[in-house]
């Protein structure tokens, strides 16, 4: 298929696929023309995944030809006549049977059978299709491809398009596998809307965070000593997280927030008891340390229990892997009308599951008896913890716990990019323990601090992504209180449209204690981010018992707010150089203020000196260049550095108790008098301008 290679986790359901927008459509239609013309060029080229992704498409190929830029011509020249051909895309419905002869005939992913040269990928492909789910081909012209669709009905709707670059990619993922050649592409529905995406393209490379993050000296990542993914902040960079922290605090006491400090690390029951362990955010943790007891018996308890645990976790897989086999096959005979045999893999498919059970509370006792420690991923565990350490009351209520908390996720190398993805990460985090009562004045005024901060840094578009349950999740990616899901997935839609605030509902997205919002925005240049988050928790609260006295004298579980307006200080903090191109606001400038003479003149140091020891005082990041460098090297030097705010002065500047202003990127503002620029640029920090 053509994108059907994926890790099966990540396959696209049929209900997915029918949800495909028109350009996803047009892009997954020119992976296979892509592939069309590869064959056409080189027919012994083997093909694996083809999907439409973000802003494109790509298609791994197998071939001893190193495919280079230089190749795209060529390969363009082929798939425009593919194009021209207006071939229809075909569906044909197969066997299980015919898919595996078609591959190993070659035909699949081919012009025509192969001889000696089988699909091998395909029937990889074929495996990773559960039994029951029809499989199907699409053909067109001479290529048939094994895919699930959909596409566009003929070549010819495939508007402009163009291949972008070649890289590596193992097979599946997993670098046991064959490494391919993945060839990126993008298609629009007109040449108007490609050249406008390449525009923006080479707007987001000059904005790219990286290499401003380089320019300006903000931040470093040392792969070979301190490792991939984990930030060092430089002294100026270090200026944005503090800025960004002091704002965030000022806010957050403003609105009712107390601050907490949490660890680093925490015992396996911590998460285990959360949720977040053993399965639903194993692969997001740092592999855990153990703390065996001392001696040579604890060492060789401490063998035994690990060898155990992977043993169990072996066997819990496999259970796994067979139960979704069953499931498959269950649909695929009560379509048939086999009703007996759909028994008895139903009733083996139930005793999987009670064995499965069985096994987590048995993972669950080895993890907890190992004494292990894991990295924090998420603040929230911690924060139930301090609401449980002191008695709580009705009147307590709305307690808000913030913290700037550094947490760490376990992210796949392929995954790492600059500040964007990282794997030491610091949360703009807090948990708000309400009752149900004061649901939607909380929730609603973490939305409205969100809009706030939006208006602080300029962002004008952006969507409340308001993400639900999915009904077959329960008991797998959600928690099994379906009455309470709807609950309060009403009363979060309640609070969106009693404020008026631009939202979409999404499926099946949710975390896995309760519904969420996420919040898209979008940069100037509009690029789209997921900035941060506001989750409602119905489920972990009652896990750790956390309890307060009602007016009644009774004991009652608080409901639970997770919220991070600013996300991760990495992430918000990349997008913000990307949007500001590095040009921040002076109240966010790592350089604020330089004070500039004209030339070393003496009486011209005298006068500038007391500006900036004034600014200094007022906690203004403020420098001064009052050297004999030429003038003019002395401007393109702090342009260079994107200083904000100029304080030129020469003999005229000083006669007249003036300073002339240059603002960067804005130019020459012309000449004030000392004391009103200096109260100008205090009045403009202070006012986060």
């Amino acid at each position: 298929m053509a994108d059907e290679q994926q890790e099966p986790k990540n396959r696209k359901t049929l209900d997915d696929r029918a949800k495909m927008t028109e350009l996803e459509r047009i892009r997954h239609s020119c992976a296979h023309v892509l592939a069309t013309a590869i064959l056409r060029l080189w027919p012994e080229a083997q093909f694996a995944a083809g999907p439409p992704v973000e802003n494109g498409f790509y298609y791994d190929v197998d071939l001893k030809h190193r495919i280079s830029p230089e190749d795209f011509a060529a390969i363009e020249a082929e798939m425009k006549k593919e194009i021209k051909a207006n071939n229809v895309f075909e569906k044909i419905v197969v066997t299980r049977e015919q898919a595996i002869a078609d591959s190993e005939s070659g035909r699949l992913g081919g012009l025509a059978e192969r001889p000696g040269n089988p699909s091998k990928f395909k029937l990889g492909n074929l495996e990773a299709i559960p039994d029951g789910e029809p499989i199907s081909y699409f053909k067109n012209g001479d290529f048939v491809d094994l895919c699930a669709g959909p596409h566009v009905m003929r070549t010819g709707n495939i508007g402009a398009f163009k291949l972008t670059s070649v890289a590596s990619a193992y097979y599946k993922g997993d670098e046991k596998n064959p490494q391919l050649q993945r060839i990126y592409g993008t298609a629009f529905k007109n040449k108007t809307a490609m050249d406008e995406y390449f525009k923006m393209l080479e707007e987001a490379k000059r904005r790219d965070h990286r290499k401003i993050g380089a320019e300006m000296g903000l931040f470093a990542i040392d792969t070979e000593y301190v490792g991939p993914g984990m930030p060092l902040w430089l002294p100026k960079g270090t200026v944005l997280v503090e800025e960004l922290e002091k704002l965030a605090k000022e806010t957050e006491f403003a609105a009712g927030y107390v601050r907490v400090k949490t660890p680093h690390i925490a015992k396996a029951k911590l998460f285990l008891t959360s949720g977040h362990l053993p399965i639903l955010y194993a692969e997001s943790m740092f592999p855990p340390m153990e703390l065996p007891p001392e001696g040579d018996d604890g060492i060789a308890q401490a063998k035994e229990r690990r060898e155990k645990l992977e043993q169990l976790k072996k066997s819990r897989s496999e259970l796994e892997g067979q139960n979704k086999l069953l499931s498959g096959r269950i649909h695929a005979v009560v379509i048939s009308g086999q009703q007996t045999a759909a028994a008895a893999d139903a009733m083996l498919r139930m005793e999987n599951e009670k064995k499965l059970t069985d096994l987590e509370t048995e993972i669950r006792g080895i993890m907890e008896e190992s004494n292990l420690y894991y990295l924090k991923a998420m603040n929230c565990p911690h924060h139930h913890r301090i609401f449980a350490a002191e008695p709580r009351s009705y009147r307590d209520l709305p307690l808000r716990l913030a913290e700037y908390g550094c947490c760490y996720r376990y992210e796949q190398s392929g995954e790492l990019f600059g500040l964007m993805r990282v794997r030491s990460l610091n949360m703009n985090d807090a948990h708000i323990y309400l009752t149900e009562e004061q649901f939607e004045s909380e929730f609603n005024a973490v939305n409205e601090m969100y809009l706030k901060y939006f208006k602080i840094f300029g962002i004008e578009k952006y969507v409340m992504r308001f993400s639900k349950h999915s009904q077959e999740g329960l008991g797998k990616k959600y928690v099994n209180e379906p009455e309470l899901w709807l609950k309060t997935e009403d009363m979060v839609r309640n609070v969106l449209k009693n404020s008026g605030i631009n939202y979409v509902e999404v499926e099946n997205e949710a975390a896995f204690y309760g519904p969420k919002i996420d919040v898209q925005v979008w940069s100037v240049i509009g690029r789209e981010f997921t900035l941060a988050t506001n989750q409602v928790d119905f489920a972990v609260p009652s896990k750790f018992g956390l309890t307060y006295r009602d007016k009644d004298n009774s004991n009652k579980t608080p409901l639970c707010i997770h919220r991070a307006p600013l996300g991760t200080h990495e992430r918000f903090i990349g997008f913000l150089i990307e949007h500001y191109a590095g040009n921040f606001p002076l109240w966010l400038a790592p350089d604020q203020v330089r004070v500039i003479t004209l030339n070393d003149d003496a009486a011209l140091i005298d006068y500038a000196q007391p500006i900036v020891n004034e600014l200094r005082a007022n906690m203004v990041r403020v420098d001064a260049d009052f050297s004999a460098t030429p003038f003019k090297a002395k401007i393109a030097d702090a342009e260079k550095l994107r200083v904000h705010t100029m304080l030129i002065i020469g003999a005229r500047d000083m006669e007249a108790g003036n300073v002339s202003v240059r603002v960067h990127g804005q130019g020459n503002i012309g000449a004030k008098p000392k004391a009103e620029a200096v109260a100008e640029i205090l009045a403009d920090i202070k006012a986060r301008r």
